[in-house]
This record gives C-alpha cells, sequence and structure tokens, in this order.
C-alpha cells in the first residue's frame, strides 16, 4: 500500500465507509478486494468527485444531530465543512433560530456537475420523518468560489409532506435536473435549471413505488424495526445513461430496474404528459441502492446491500442482461451511493444503515465505520 494510503487507513475518524473502486471493463476479470483507507465521523450516504478530483460528501441527520451536512474531504482523509460553517450551522434544536431556506437541513446527496459545481439535494427531513417548512431544496455550489450561487427551493406540490428526494442526476446539457424520491409515495422530480421550474411525474406509478411482498434482508435475516416495519424506501438509486437519452431509477424495496427516455421527462415541464405508458422495464438488479453507468464504458454499477457486494451490468445486453459481483466484502455494509473520478476510479459509501439505532435501539447515533478501497 503506498505510504499515502498508510496514513489514511490510520486515520480513524467514525460513521460512514467511501470505497474506492478501479473501474472495470466487463471482459476483464472482476474479481477484487478491499483496503481500508480512512474513516468518517458521522453517517454518510452521498459522495461525488468534480472534475479537479476533489471529493465531497454529505451526512443526512437521520439518527444524530450531525453538526455537518456537506463536507469536502481532505487527502488525508479529513473533512471540513462546505461551502462553509453558516451553510452547515442548522441543527434540530436550533431550528427556530435559522432559516431552513439559506442552511442545510437534511442533505441526502451531493453531485457534481462537470460544470465547475457541486448540488447539493436537501430532502428537507430529518429523521426521515416530517419536512422542515422551506428545507426541501438543490443547492449549486461554485468550486472556484467555494460559495452557494444557487438554490432552487421546492414547494409542497414538488416536495409534499412525506416525501424524501433521494438523489439527482444532470442532463448532458446543464438544462435539467432529474430526482428521485424515496418517500412514502414515490415519485420523479424534473426540473428546469434556468427557469427554477420543477415538476413531480411518476408520482404514484408502479414503478416508483415499494415492491408489495417483497422483504428486504440484512444479514441473512429480514431487516425490521422494533415495531415491525421493513426497508421501504420507494424510488431511490438513479443513473442517466452514456449518451444521456435515458434515466434509469429504481425503488429499494424492490428488485427491477426501470428506465424512461429523458425527452419525455423534460417535455413534462411544458404540460400534462401521461409518462406511465413511456416506462420501460428494464429487466432486475434485486434489491439495489445506488446507480451509476460508467462514463466510458457504459456499464452499469449497482449496490447491492443485501448482498455486502458493488455489483456491475452490462446494458449493452438489454432488459435481459443481470448484474454480477465485482466485490463481495461483510465489511461493505450497506454500500449506498457511488460516484465516479475524473481518472475512471469509482467512489461508494456505506451508510450502514441495517446498523442504525432505526433497527437496532441500542446502537449508537453515530456508528464508526472505515473508508475502503477496492484492489484488483
Amino acid at each position: 500500500m503506498p505510504a499515502s494510503l498508510s496514513r489514511l487507513a490510520a486515520s480513524a475518524l467514525s460513521a460512514s465507509v467511501l470505497l474506492l473502486v478501479p473501474a472495470i471493463s466487463l471482459a476483464q476479470d472482476a474479481k477484487a478486494r478491499i483496503e481500508k483507507v480512512a474513516d468518517f465521523p458521522h453517517q454518510v450516504t452521498g459522495v461525488t468527485v468534480a472534475q479537479d478530483g476533489r471529493i465531497f460528501v454529505n451526512f443526512p441527520r437521520w439518527t444524530e444531530d450531525s453538526p455537518v451536512s456537506v463536507a469536502e474531504v481532505g487527502k488525508d482523509g479529513s473533512i471540513r465543512p462546505y461551502p462553509n460553517d453558516e451553510w452547515n450551522a442548522w441543527r434540530n434544536a436550533r431550528k427556530d433560530d435559522l432559516s431552513a431556506g439559506d442552511h442545510f437541513v437534511c442533505v441526502q446527496s451531493v453531485v457534481a456537475d462537470g460544470r465547475g459545481a457541486i448540488w447539493a439535494l436537501d430532502a428537507g427531513a430529518p429523521a426521515q420523518s416530517l419536512l422542515v417548512p422551506g428545507a426541501p431544496k438543490l443547492v449549486r455550489l461554485d468550486l472556484a468560489s467555494d460559495t452557494a450561487t444557487r438554490t432552487i427551493a421546492f414547494d409542497e406540490s414538488v416536495a409534499p409532506q412525506g416525501s424524501y428526494l433521494n438523489d439527482v442526476r444532470f442532463s448532458s446539457d446543464g438544462r435539467h435536473a432529474f430526482i428521485t424520491d424515496s418517500g412514502a409515495k414515490g415519485a420523479l422530480v424534473v426540473v428546469d435549471l434556468e427557469s427554477g421550474k420543477a415538476v413531480r411525474v411518476l408520482d404514484g406509478d408502479p414503478s416508483t413505488q415499494v415492491k408489495k411482498g417483497l422483504v428486504v434482508e440484512a444479514d441473512g435475516r429480514p431487516l425490521r424495526r422494533p415495531d415491525g416495519r421493513g426497508v421501504e424506501f420507494s424510488a431511490d438509486g438513479i443513473a442517466l445513461s452514456k449518451d444521456g437519452r435515458h434515466l434509469y431509477w429504481q425503488a429499494i424495496k424492490g428488485d427491477t430496474l426501470y428506465r424512461i427516455e429523458t425527452a419525455a421527462l423534460v417535455a413534462a415541464l411544458d404540460g400534462t404528459v401521461d409518462l406511465s405508458e413511456k416506462v420501460e422495464a428494464f429487466g432486475r438488479n434485486g434489491v439495489a441502492d445506488g446507480l451509476l453507468i460508467g462514463r466510458d464504458s457504459g456499464d452499469m454499477y449497482v449496490t447491492a446491500p443485501q448482498d455486502d457486494a458493488v455489483k456491475i451490468r452490462d446494458l449493452s445486453a438489454g432488459a435481459s442482461g443481470e448484474p454480477r459481483i465485482l466485490v463481495e466484502d461483510e465489511r461493505l455494509r450497506w454500500p449506498d451511493t457511488l460516484s465516479e473520478g475524473p481518472d475512471g476510479t469509482v467512489y461508494v459509501t456505506t451508510s450502514r444503515i441495517q446498523d442504525s439505532a432505526f433497527f437496532k435501539p441500542d446502537a449508537p447515533a453515530a456508528l464508526p465505520t472505515q473508508l475502503w478501497r477496492i484492489v484488483r
């Protein structure tokens, strides 16, 4: 292991895991192993890598009132609030003192747009519960100035009570954003980034809902809360095809991958469009959380929480294709979000959902986990 990675591996901080996965062609031997790199002090979900190689992560307020929501990861594995302390100053305990519209409340994902910025998607629902008024939003963070330059707020028509905006992808021309809502009633959201106009689509459509009768497992057993409820996340993982023509998504409590032409989604901004008939079932991934389509290969990376694994799927095989294991390790506890760096390295966070206080009441609010690199 290089000395720089050894130093990172020695810096134990705590809470959730970031993984580095060298991009691989499906034609190559995909056997891999993981090496410990670093730790985070809070439960992480999202990760993104900017064009210049800078890495950013986010920490949603699920079981702890985290002191940081969005952070840049230093080369030594440390984190610093991004873009500054003020944007990260909101706390549950101070919710009456700080406005939710210009502070991070419950950021679920961060995504680089390839155009000099990252965007923070704020679900605005701490503990995945009630929305804080004015909190659901999409915030543009300029990488050159390290400042927030744009906020697109979502009203109740886009983010109603019970929603949980989960992940976002940007069209290749930079004009539109596509968002999944994994809340009680799943949906997609389409955003015109120039005007700020947003519409909620496929609300309640079977493609965005949990699959009835399916039970999500962890450690070989049904994953349930003390009151018997299981995992109920709707439309969650999202990915944009290499050519930008199709958007893919699926529910965590689901096993089917769906897609739709992005042109149809954009058309929905200008009027009522029946999108249900335009949705295509695109085979099965099994239970999955994060999705990513490789920039060069066009292959789909799939996180597989039930299998403690990251899988890869050849999309050129069509709906008949199936994901196969790239790496499997019991320490990959709930691999969550994926991102690809400029050098082709794929990053994955593990959020350890099955170990959280939602499912284990005796668990600490913050869970100590590590940063790994997958090596072949």
